[in-house]
């Protein structure tokens, strides 16, 4: 669904001649990973904490609360491997803008038999392998803020220019937050050794300039600030 509203939107911003597509994704996870222990993405619509806990006892759910209400939540294992890859590289090689990666978690059973699980993938480590793969020059993960910032929220707030993988990882990003954006921007920087940014969708283009967003690089031993 989230592949055919980006594609839609595309179409009507892109000139027609230009080709683009929506993959389904799948992506392969382990089965003892220990995420599956420990349910934690939050899924579907919110309850009352009766309504939840009937619906967690007839379908032999996990929930959780959120806020004042309830949520099912479903294990989040991490993604080793994206089926599509090489369907997504032909496409990109004849010009095609790609959207892919969604991630819909597989496995392989005792048979050697491809298997779907009750899971969620986290949408910025598997684009951070997605980058991998695909042996992306910039790794970019745009959102909705113009920077990855400490002290978020408060006076002392002060939004981060470069750093080192290393040192970025000091700072301890909450994961319900910016957490798995800047763990995925720090996977693909260590794997690859080029350089990863985290900024707003609006400034893309000052982003990939080097005029924006906070560039996770090797090329620094510290972090600096705007």
């Amino acid at each position: 669904m989230i592949g055919y509203m980006i594609q839609q939107e595309l179409g009507n911003l892109v000139p027609f001649e230009v080709p683009f597509a929506t993959l389904l994704s799948q992506v392969e996870v382990d089965k003892n990973d220990p995420a599956f222990q420990n349910p934690t993405k939050p899924i579907g619509p919110v309850y009352s904490k009766e309504e939840a806990e009937k619906l967690a006892k007839e379908k032999g759910w996990s929930i959780a609360q959120d806020g004042d209400k309830y949520r099912r939540v479903v294990p989040s294992p991490l993604p080793k491997r994206i089926f599509e890859i090489r369907p997504a590289k032909w496409l990109l090689e004849k010009g095609s803008i790609v959207i892919c990666a969604g991630g819909i978690p597989t496995y392989y059973d005792e048979q050697n038999n491809l298997c779907g699980v009750e899971a969620v993938i986290d949408k910025d480590l598997c684009s951070a392998l997605l980058a991998d793969n695909l042996e992306a020059d910039l790794f970019i993960i745009a959102t909705d803020v113009s920077a990855a910032f400490i002290d978020w929220g408060k006076e002392t707030q002060k939004a981060i220019a470069t750093a080192s993988p290393e040192e970025i990882e000091k700072l301890g990003f909450a994961a319900g937050s910016m957490g798995p954006k800047v763990q995925a921007a720090v996977n693909f920087v260590k794997n690859t050794g080029k350089d990863a940014v985290i900024g707003s969708l609006s400034d893309i283009v000052d982003i990939v300039k080097g005029k924006a967003g906070t560039r996770i690089t090797n090329k620094t031993t510290g972090i600096t600030y705007y």
